[in-house]
């Protein structure tokens, strides 16, 4: 039995978050994996580097430019004199980017005021110097000029580490994207459709595996074709010596003998039929003889035919319009499911029913037995060839275990679908159809 891992709630919320889309972008793009990968190796090694320059300068400045700057600030006050020229502190604050505070008994004087960008040094630091005569020099840099130049440059990099990022993405995208390709051919032929095999056009790891996977696809191709080629041979080959032995039962004296007789060699029949049949719609472009088909039509003819006498409650749109349909195949998509609900509808006291909705492109067919129903987990296992769930095994149900398989196969013909459901109680089938308006069957206009 297959079990399959509960998905993400954010699989099924309509409206995912920012979040809930970035982590699946996260967890379905290796891509994706490889550049946050990158750009998290290099904002490491970028910390790790500025970290240790950082380290480096600051053990340089300690050693090496501060006793020159130190020395530097010694003349600049040296040259402002005792007691302090106004004059040339002017004179050097216009010529450096430099900011001057004069404190003491004779002068007061400051350059320009605290600013952004400006640099003030406190007492007994660097760029602080007391004269013989009581004042005090503080030196700040103006820095603001030069934030200007590290600032363009800062979104200079930040620029160029986008444009990095960017190509870094392209590139990613460009070497996985041979994978796209290969889960698309891996797609097609889990289809059985092995008329396009993957491209190549690489010769790195991604290339060899397509090409490995090409062949792999080739070696099923033939294989399944060597089955229904045998499938098909025996069953034709069946079908002269079944018509023999029932010729010969029709003159077996009639009795109890006689009758399980024809109806052993009457379910062979019914099972080489179905096995021809299953065959030519299980090929990748089945022939389908379409032709205007209405649904309330075919019903009609199935109540009155095989079904004669059969309880059915059936609901039917009155607007449903004839549609282009292969008539013989969806008569037998709905003969085998309801078929199936009536031997399996049980001692239930309601009908099966038969319903239908249209919307104007798909017709949504409903087929629902009360009966005891089936367990959820043989739900997906009932379209298989040759499955019965326990309750079904026994000969008095009838069956050849491929009914509901050529209902499966009907309908993906037509470009539908069909699933089971619990209806609870008992079964309900789904069939949904395109089903557009034939045009032979549109009023003309005029």
């Amino acid at each position: 039995m297959r079990t399959h891992a509960a998905a993400p709630a954010w699989r099924h919320h309509p409206n995912p978050s920012w979040h809930q889309r970035w982590h699946r972008r996260m967890r379905h793009s290796l891509g994706l994996r490889l550049v946050v990968l990158f750009m998290a190796l290099a904002l490491a090694i970028s910390l790790t580097f500025m970290f240790g320059m950082q380290r480096a300068f600051t053990t340089g400045w300690q050693d090496v430019i501060k006793p020159l700057v130190a020395d530097y600030v010694d003349r600049l006050a040296a040259d402002l004199g005792s007691p302090p020229d106004v004059a040339r502190a002017q004179a050097l604050t216009a010529r450096l980017p430099l900011t001057i505070e004069i404190e003491g008994p004779v002068v007061q004087w400051r350059s320009a005021p605290p600013r952004p960008g400006f640099v003030e040094a406190h007492p007994h630091e660097l760029l602080v110097r007391h004269t013989a005569d009581g004042h005090r020099i503080r030196f700040g840099l103006d820095a603001q000029a030069w934030m200007q130049r590290p600032r363009m440059i800062g979104w200079i990099t930040l620029a160029v580490l986008l444009m990095l990022t960017a190509l870094a993405w392209k590139l990613a995208h460009l070497l996985f994207g041979p994978l796209k390709e290969i889960g698309a051919g891996v797609e097609r032929f889990g289809r059985g459709d092995f008329s396009q095999p993957i491209p190549l056009h690489r010769h790195d790891e991604l290339g060899v595996l397509a090409e490995q996977v090409n062949t792999m696809a080739a070696d099923l191709h033939g294989m399944l074709d060597a089955k229904r080629a045998l499938l098909l041979a025996i069953s034709h080959e069946l079908r002269s010596p079944l018509t023999r032995a029932r010729l010969n039962a029709e003159l077996v004296p009639e009795g109890p003998e006689r009758d399980a007789l024809l109806r052993d060699l009457a379910e062979m029949r019914d099972l080489v039929t179905s096995l021809l049949e299953s065959e030519r719609l299980a090929q990748p472009h089945a022939a389908l003889q379409r032709e205007p088909t209405d649904l309330a039509a075919l019903v009609a003819t199935l109540r009155a035919g095989p079904l004669a006498g059969r309880a059915l409650v059936v609901d039917l749109p009155p607007d449903l319009p004839p549609a282009e349909a292969d008539k013989t195949r969806l008569t037998l998509l709905l003969r085998n499911l309801i078929d199936n609900a009536l031997r399996h509808a049980g001692d239930a006291a309601q009908p099966p029913e038969l319903g239908a909705r249209w919307d104007g492109a798909t017709l949504t067919l409903t087929v629902r037995d009360h009966g005891p129903g089936v367990p959820p987990e043989l739900l997906a296992h009932l379209a298989e060839p040759f499955y019965r769930t326990d309750s079904a095994r026994q000969r008095a149900t009838g069956g050849v275990g491929l009914g509901l398989y050529l209902c499966r196969l009907v309908a993906q013909a037509h470009g539908g679908s069909l699933r089971f459901e619990a209806a609870e109680p008992g079964l309900r089938a789904v069939v949904s159809l395109p089903w557009a308006a034939s045009t032979a069957a549109r009023p003309s206009s005029g």
